[in-house]
Formats: C-alpha cells, sequence, structure tokens
C-alpha cells in the first residue's frame, strides 16, 4: 500500500506563481521550463511535502549536459530535446546545496515537480497531435526512474479564457500513481 502525498498549498501557490512567469514567454519556438526540488519529510502515513527549491538548467551552460542529451536522449525521445529548454537537468551544484539546506533544516529531498504547459497549443504545428497533461511523458518516465526519488508531481498549466487552470498528479519513482492531497487553508473551506 502506498500513503499519500500531503501536499503544502503555499508550496503549489510558490510553484504556480514561477511556472506563470515562465509560462508567459513561451514561444511557438521556445518551451520555457519551470522545475523545482520537493522538500518535506517521510512520515509514516504519508510523504509532507512543505516546502521547494529552484535551481539552474544545466542544459543551458553546461557543455557535457548539452553532450549527454544529444547522445542519449534525443536519439531516444526525439529531435524536441534538441533545445536545451525542452528538458531539464538540475545544476548539481544547485542540487547538492539545496540538499544540504534541507538536512540542516531538518527535511528531506522527497522528489521534483515540473511544469507542462499546453504546448500542443503554443508550440509548433508539429506538436499539435502530442497534447501534454498531468500525466508522465516518455522522457519524464525516464527520468522519474533514473533519479529513484519517491515523488514526482507534474503540473499541468494552460490559460484559457482568460485564466490560468492547472492540474497536479504524482508519481513515485516506478511510475505508478500516487494519491496527491493540497492543503486546503481554513479561508479556502470557510472554516
Amino acid at each position: 500500500m502506498t500513503v499519500p502525498v500531503l501536499f503544502s498549498g503555499d508550496v503549489l501557490r510558490r510553484f504556480l506563481g514561477a511556472a506563470a512567469t515562465e509560462y508567459a514567454f513561451i514561444t511557438p519556438d521556445e518551451p520555457r521550463p519551470c522545475f523545482a526540488v520537493l522538500l518535506g519529510t517521510f512520515a509514516e502515513d504519508a510523504l509532507v511535502v512543505s516546502d521547494l527549491a529552484f535551481g539552474r538548467n544545466a542544459r543551458t551552460t553546461d557543455p557535457s549536459a548539452r553532450a549527454e542529451f544529444a547522445a542519449a536522449i534525443v536519439p531516444r525521445f526525439g529531435s524536441a530535446y534538441e533545445s536545451p529548454v525542452r528538458a531539464w537537468w538540475f545544476e548539481p551544484a544547485d542540487l547538492l546545496r539545496i540538499t544540504r539546506d534541507a538536512e540542516a533544516r531538518g527535511l528531506d529531498v522527497l522528489g521534483s515537480l515540473h511544469l507542462h504547459p499546453d504546448w500542443h497549443r503554443l508550440g509548433p504545428e508539429c506538436e499539435r497531435d502530442r497534447p501534454l497533461s498531468e500525466r508522465p511523458t516518455p522522457m519524464d518516465e525516464y527520468v522519474f526512474r533514473a533519479a529513484g526519488w519517491p515523488l514526482n508531481v507534474v503540473c499541468y498549466l494552460e490559460r484559457r479564457r482568460g485564466g490560468f487552470y492547472y492540474s497536479l498528479a504524482a508519481w513515485d519513482g516506478d511510475c505508478a500513481p500516487l494519491s496527491l492531497r493540497v492543503h486546503a487553508s481554513a479561508e479556502m473551506v470557510g472554516v
């Protein structure tokens, strides 16, 4: 039996704010990623997400990251991943800093959270028949398994009728779905 994920509403708001900022810069030529590391605790009855941390995408600066994508990722998942902003390679120095900071605060690195925009509507014509959602792509599944983190959350974000709409789903390191519960504040539920 898998335990549920108890997700902080504040963490979600922070991520959605960052994701909406990146979304505003998406063009048909450039998807804009948003990726964070999820921090929290392993409780007996749940994975408790209480914070997140952002870092840099090494694919935009590190030649070895670009070379590995060219050699291993692009042949396996397609030319769309030639773009250094199409998929994320977390800057190792940032991940080390985040891990040390989390440990000093008594938190664990639980996993990742990343954005799937409605690229099938915003991107080039060739993307129209490949809609994204809160479900992992084959590339996501590859990364989830390789990272081995117990929690991976995908946030689908789209703009419709003048506003943003999102959906979330959580997956374990083997790409099995996890029950995700976002904390509702007293104001939200009218208490």
